[in-house]
């Protein structure tokens, strides 16, 4: 378990709730920093750091239900996601994919660092990497069926490396200032 998670356990309900209440609060102001792009549905997002810090920070359990309960509060209209948009039509849309991949994310992200994937730089990095992997792989088969696979890459993974990038160097500073 992260060491977060440790703590969280040894609380009472009542501040547990407070604590992932507030990890839900950052997620949403995570997906209001939010950057469109004139060529693709997609915008580039804070979604993403916020889903990976949760997993990382949290574990994998408390991390996925507090990712889990802001992709619910989406679904029922909630105007939670990038652009404060909610709704069943935000996630049949072209970045619905994305942001069921949130989830499972979460959850890989805090696995790997309950398995000690925090204590080194390089397996830190590839558990946020592998964190990253897993949203585009519910992002963009979905996002295809908007703009075909043959734009996929274009418009769904190639512009937002470079963010990706500097998202993932922030999310390791974050998470190894914390460990200290």
């Amino acid at each position: 378990m992260t060491a977060l998670a440790v703590w969280l356990r040894e609380r009472t309900l009542a501040e547990r709730l407070l604590v992932l209440g507030v990890a839900n609060l950052l997620l949403i102001v995570c997906a209001q920093v939010r950057i469109p792009l004139p060529f693709t549905p997609v915008p580039i997002t804070g979604q993403t750091l916020g889903v990976l810090l949760a997993g990382a920070l949290l574990g994998s359990r408390y991390g996925t239900a507090v990712v889990a309960a802001y992709v619910v509060q989406g679904l029922i209209g909630l105007p939670v996601f990038a652009g404060w948009k909610g709704g069943v039509a935000a996630l049949l849309g072209p970045t619905g994919g994305y942001i069921l991949g949130f989830i499972p994310a979460a959850f890989v992200v805090g696995w790997l660092f309950e398995r000690g994937w925090h204590g080194k730089l390089t397996l830190t990095i590839a558990a946020f990497i592998v964190g990253n992997a897993t949203i585009y792989a519910f992002g963009l088969p979905w996002l295809a069926f908007f703009v075909g696979w043959h734009q996929v890459l274009q418009m769904g993974l190639l512009p937002f490396l470079p963010g990706d990038l500097l998202k993932l160097m922030v999310a390791v500073f974050v998470t190894r200032s914390l460990s200290r």
